[in-house]
This record gives structure tokens, C-alpha cells and sequence, in this order.
């Protein structure tokens, strides 16, 4: 069995299954990114703007779900933080529209907004901080070494079943790789706007918090870059030159 992070791998060497731990390729990916600052020339921003990455899910359904609270977060952060910037990448245009008529439905005050297709790693990178649904996005996140809040509001009969299934008090990668809370998460029914954003304003306004997780990922990131296909292939070779002998 090949497996991507560490914590695989003990359990399946618990159940007697062999294993190899490989590492995950986006860690080798993203570790050749450019730094933060490079990206915000790119991106034309401000090298002093506060910059929000808003990540509300890559599914259709992911959005519908999260439209309305990311326009709403955006809008009570925009009050707190004059000037604030906030980067939405999205992945089709179907939820590029679901996102937009949440705009319009809500009908806030200016937003500094600029929606992009495609381009989630240099949102996330460009950022001071990043508002993600739970998923592979957080992962993303923490490679780039980027502060985060994590949010997910499933289906309530999905949640239900997740609720007597689970065994960890957290979803978010970056937590469940560490152990424990890392960065703050935003689950179900304390999914509210005002918990976001001020969330989100604690981090942007405090630099010592930041400077903390960034140190951390840097190390997740050294963990998880095992140059994957390599590794994998090694794993595999001497199987497949024993079951030709």
C-alpha cells in the first residue's frame, strides 16, 4: 500500500498491512512556488494591501451552500478592514455564477473583489490570509504556508452520519495532520458569518499568530515533499522485478 502522509502509514503498519509512506505530490508542486510577494507583483497587489483569499468549494453544491455566507463574511470584514482585498478563484463558470448572483442577492456596500478563473494557488499564495471550504484547498493552504479559517456546512443528513462516524473533534487537513487545532474551524452550526470574519480579522491583525503557523506548515511541507512519484516507483520496483522473476 502507498500511502501520502505519515499518519496512514501507522495504521496500516497496526493492521499488519505492508506499507510505504511516499509523501503527496503537492507538496513537491507546490514547493517550487513562488514567495508570497513575488505573486502579488504578479497579481498587481499592493505589497501592504491586507489581501483575503475566499475558497467556498470547487462543487456546484459546495457553493450553493457557501455563497451567501462568504459574500456576507466578506461584507462584515470589509467594515472592520477598510481597503481590504479579496481574491475568489473558481474552477467553471457555473459556480463563478452561483457566486456572483450571491452578490448580487445580498446586496452589500462595494466589495474589493477580483473573481478569477482558475489560479487558486496564486490567491492562496497572494494572501494574508485564506477563507477555505474543508477539502484539498486547506492542504493547498498550508503548503504555500498561508494562515487560514476553515469552514464546511454539509447536508444534514451527511453531517448526522459524519457526527456518529467520526473520531476527531476536526476535519480540516492541516488539524488532522498536526493532531490537533492548528487553525480555527468553523463546522455546521457555529457556520455564521460573524464567526468567519472575525476569525479571519484576528489573523489578519495578528502578525505573532501568523508568523507561528507559517513556521509550522514550513515544516508539514518538509514532511510531505518526498518527491512522491520517485518514492512510489521505488516501492513498486523490486514487486514488480519479483512477481517477472
Amino acid at each position: 500500500m502507498l500511502v501520502l502522509f505519515p499518519f496512514e502509514a501507522k495504521l496500516y503498519e497496526r493492521a499488519g498491512v505492508p506499507v510505504a509512506y511516499v509523501g503527496h505530490p503537492l507538496a513537491d508542486l507546490l514547493g517550487k512556488f513562488p514567495a508570497p510577494a513575488a505573486v502579488r507583483e504578479q497579481l498587481r497587489l499592493p505589497a501592504a494591501a491586507k489581501v483575503v483569499a475566499l475558497l467556498p468549494g470547487s462543487r456546484v453544491n459546495e457553493v450553493k451552500r457557501l455563497a451567501d455566507l462568504f459574500v456576507a463574511t466578506a461584507g462584515r470584514i470589509t467594515e472592520s478592514v477598510p481597503g481590504v482585498q479579496f481574491l475568489v478563484p473558481f474552477v467553471s463558470r457555473e459556480t463563478r455564477d452561483l457566486f456572483e448572483t450571491a452578490l448580487y442577492r445580498r446586496e452589500i456596500g462595494e466589495l474589493n473583489m477580483n473573481m478569477m478563473f482558475g489560479h487558486a494557488h496564486e490567491a492562496m499564495a497572494a494572501a494574508d490570509v485564506v477563507l477555505a471550504a474543508s477539502g484539498t484547498a486547506t492542504l493547498e493552504a498550508a503548503l504555500l504556508k498561508r494562515p487560514m479559517v476553515i469552514t464546511y456546512k454539509a447536508a444534514p443528513f451527511s453531517a448526522f452520519l459524519h457526527r456518529r462516524l467520526t473520531y476527531l473533534p476536526y476535519v480540516g487537513l492541516p488539524n488532522v495532520l498536526a493532531g490537533r487545532f492548528v487553525v480555527p474551524e468553523f463546522l455546521q452550526d457555529e457556520v455564521i458569518f460573524q464567526n468567519l470574519a472575525q476569525a479571519v480579522i484576528n489573523l489578519l491583525f495578528d502578525s505573532v499568530t501568523r508568523q507561528r503557523l507559517e513556521a509550522h506548515f514550513d515544516t508539514l511541507a518538509a514532511e510531505l515533499r518526498r518527491d512522491a512519484a520517485n518514492a512510489a516507483a521505488e516501492a513498486v520496483l523490486p514487486l514488480l522485478n519479483g512477481a517477472s522473476a
